[in-house]
């Protein structure tokens, strides 16, 4: 009975503190396009990929 002292305001903190978390989530954008970045995944832009800089890649070419 005495753990239930304990737990519930660590069950309140940790949902208080995910509250914040997504109220912050929302004002800084996080979930203004939810459906860009996985439809950008299926598109080619068209642009070349960078040099390789690791010196054992080139090697290999």
């Amino acid at each position: 009975m005495t753990s239930l002292l304990f737990l519930i305001p660590i069950a309140l903190g940790m949902g208080l503190i995910g509250l914040l978390a997504f109220l912050w989530s929302v004002r800084s954008g996080q979930f203004e396009d939810l459906d860009g970045a996985g439809a950008r995944v299926l598109f080619d832009d068209g642009r070349p990929l960078p040099p390789p800089t690791n010196p054992e890649e080139k090697k290999h070419e």
